[in-house]
């Protein structure tokens, strides 16, 4: 039985883009979720807000590519005033604490109350990536713990394991089409 899946909805206003986060967001919605973050950005959103208050859990590959954008936001962002970057709205205790453990939560803004959009908002439903191949999701696991390693030397001993393991599946992956 495969785990579904969160459902992602976007809201565009200016340069906000709010994406709501619906259900276990996780390995498999991973890969959308990089996709829309990176077309927003190249679209010229600048800030951004994740609704979390309808997202139950978050496992390791989605908070590492979570952190490799917020880092990503925030190497480009250096220096500049009174840009927010991304603010995480009303995440739940486990997903603080996982942020928290995970020594990446410093890049993000955590904010807590009812979610006040625009009145000229519009609102998207993304559609979902093609199905991708066990390559990609695999290349994208890796990435994701690899971010997570290099932003928190702490994390090395809790995911050298796994990325030893992705890494090897790749490579057999590449080798065997």
């Amino acid at each position: 039985m495969s785990i579904p899946s969160a459902k992602l909805l976007v809201f565009v206003s200016g340069q906000l883009a709010c994406v709501k986060i619906v259900g276990r967001a996780n390995f498999t919605s991973s890969i959308d979720f990089k996709t829309l973050l990176n077309e927003l950005l190249n679209k010229g959103y600048t800030c951004f807000l994740l609704d979390l208050a309808e997202c139950v859990l978050m496992d390791s590959t989605f908070l590492g590519v979570l952190a490799g954008f917020g880092l990503r936001l925030t190497i480009a962002r250096n220096g500049e005033a009174g840009v927010r970057g991304i603010e995480l709205l009303n995440p739940n205790a486990r997903i603080s604490e996982l942020l928290e453990n995970l020594g990446v939560l410093h890049l993000f803004a955590v904010v807590n109350g009812p979610l006040a959009l625009p009145t000229e908002v519009q609102a998207h439903t993304p559609a979902p990536v093609s199905e991708p191949t066990r390559e990609e999701v695999t290349r994208n696991c890796l990435e994701a713990h690899k971010t997570l390693m290099d932003i928190s030397p702490s994390n090395i001993p809790k995911f050298k394991e796994v990325t030893q393991f992705l890494a090897e599946d790749l490579k057999r992956a590449k080798a065997n089409p």
